[in-house]
């Protein structure tokens, strides 16, 4: 059954995640591409240690070359040459705010500063160290 509980992320009572929660949320609007293509079902928000904040959209595919909301902002902030992640979000078009996939955490891990990354990982704003939710990197 299909969860269509709309969410709004009112109960986040950090303001820095608030914003961070906003932010991705207003990203998170469903395009078709094409007959094989779509985004935006899912946004992304990363605070960079410079303190701009970096964005971007899943991208899902026919044949699963897709990509998802948190490594297109992660990848975003490197290409405008931020390389250090503090805080990263993710929230579905709904509002639900959805932990990183384990490519994400693995990516994330790889930025070399994986001790320093917290993932929101619900609408309550519970933030967690990256490296609770990947204890065994590769």
């Amino acid at each position: 059954m299909l969860n269509n509980k709309k969410y709004n992320g009112e109960q986040i009572s950090n303001r820095q995640i608030k914003e961070l929660y906003d932010v991705a949320k207003s990203v998170a609007i469903p395009k078709v591409i094409s007959d094989q293509m779509c985004s935006g079902g899912v946004g992304a928000a990363v605070l960079a240690k410079s303190g701009k904040i970096y964005t971007g959209v899943c991208i899902d595919t026919d044949c699963s070359l897709g990509m998802c909301a948190e490594r297109n902002a992660l990848s975003t902030m490197i290409t405008n040459g931020d390389c250090d992640a503090q805080m990263v979000i993710a929230v579905t078009k709904l509002g639900q705010v959805i932990p990183p996939c384990g490519a994400c955490r693995e990516f994330m891990m790889q930025l070399g500063n994986s001790e320093h990354i917290k993932v929101i990982i619900d609408n309550n704003g519970t933030a967690v160290n990256l490296e609770d939710l990947m204890p065994y990197p590769y």
